[in-house]
């Protein structure tokens, strides 16, 4: 039988900052002058965050739903570039390089997004060892993550893409609060993997057959994320 979610209370800012890497390292002052700074914005499904040309005002944090960094080309075609769950932190690479925003981030579901201002980032950069300690953790990570997906869509087979896709949204230092259920369409699985969607509904189905997800109305759910990493190398 296909499950529904399970209905989880409400996150706020201070469980997302409590729940975080970085805030508990800071000290007290610092994580009092950041409690005092950050606000939070509601994005309604297809809605966006940010748009692409958008002049970089704020650092990101995901406190419920989640949303697509995705870029759309002069044609009209879009790729996606990676999903952004509860617990992700996101937008750093933008600040530091004080450029304007070349990637849209569009919410799949209703979601609501802390937001710190660019100039607490700033100062928490200067001044907290520990914030420089994680931001350049946090961009070697999803740099390494970027490089596999490079190597994965030259190297592997459909249904290790697409199971390397799913994995993505569980990775413990980008998405480390991720619910097994993930309200996903299909295609937005397929833009992940790099595959098209008649070929990723297949490889769906197989992972299925296998045990390690279910396909339900409205989503999939991971019932074997350790099986999942299992196909993903790297």
């Amino acid at each position: 039988m296909r499950r529904s979610p399970t209905p989880t209370p409400a996150s706020t800012i201070a469980s997302l900052l409590e729940g975080s890497a970085w805030f508990p390292a800071l000290g007290a002052a610092a994580q009092a002058r950041v409690r005092e700074e950050m606000r939070e914005v509601a994005v309604p499904t297809g809605g966006a965050l940010c748009r692409q040309g958008d002049r970089p005002l704020h650092w990101y944090g995901a406190i419920e739903g989640l949303l697509k960094w995705s870029v759309i080309g002069a044609d009209g075609r879009s790729v996606t570039l990676g999903g952004l769950s509860v617990g992700s932190w996101f937008g750093e690479g933008t600040l530091l390089r004080g450029a304007p925003r070349t990637a849209d981030i569009i919410a799949l579901r209703d979601s609501r997004v802390a937001l710190m201002p660019v100039e607490l980032f700033e100062w928490l950069r200067a001044g907290e060892r520990s914030f420089g300690d994680f931001l350049l953790r946090q961009i070697n990570e999803r740099m390494h993550w970027f490089l596999g997906n490079f190597a994965a869509h030259h190297l592997l087979d459909t249904d290790s893409n697409v199971a390397r896709a799913l994995v993505g949204l569980f990775h413990p230092w980008l998405h480390p609060g991720s619910d097994p259920h993930l309200r996903v369409t299909q295609e937005e699985i397929a833009h992940l993997s790099g595959v098209s969607r008649q070929r990723c509904n297949a490889a769906l189905k197989r992972l299925a057959a296998q045990g390690l997800i279910e396909i339900e109305y409205g989503g999939i759910t991971v019932t074997d994320l350790a099986g999942l990493r299992r196909r993903v190398p790297g």
